[in-house]
């Protein structure tokens, strides 16, 4: 289903831009509204099994490190694809840098009383040096 409400396409990518300044930033505050308060994050370990973060520790992983804004360092983020398959629901591939690791993120998005929220986030992350 395409995205045919520009009103709803207006409110997703609202969402992601929040999640791409929340990351860049290391503004837990901005993670944190963008993201329902349920979101869990997962991603494959080296050794293959599945890690499963939930948003608050994820946050808290956020809040102690240093963000790239406060490095300085350079920022690129962008939606590669954006699908809606219902008009509750829709998907977004999405790539983000915090260097040295740069991110593939597959985000489901939810349409709820509260408005547009990521429910969950699967993502793929590369770490290149120099």
């Amino acid at each position: 289903m395409a995205l045919e409400s520009s009103n709803d396409l207006k409110e997703i990518e609202a969402v992601l831009q929040t999640y791409f300044d929340g990351l860049y930033e290391g503004s837990t505050e901005k993670l944190g509204t963008a993201f329902h308060e349920t979101a869990d994050l997962r991603s494959v370990n080296a050794d293959g099994s599945l890690a499963v973060l939930p948003k608050a520790a994820w946050l808290d992983a956020v809040k102690n490190r240093p963000s790239a804004a406060s490095r300085n360092l350079p920022r690129q983020d962008f939606v590669i694809s954006l699908d809606r398959s219902s008009p509750s629901t829709a998907f977004a591939k999405v790539n983000c840098q915090i260097p040295p690791r740069y991110f593939t993120d597959y985000l489901v998005l939810a349409k709820l009383q509260g408005g547009w929220k990521i429910v969950s986030k699967t993502f793929h992350t590369d770490t290149r040096e120099g």
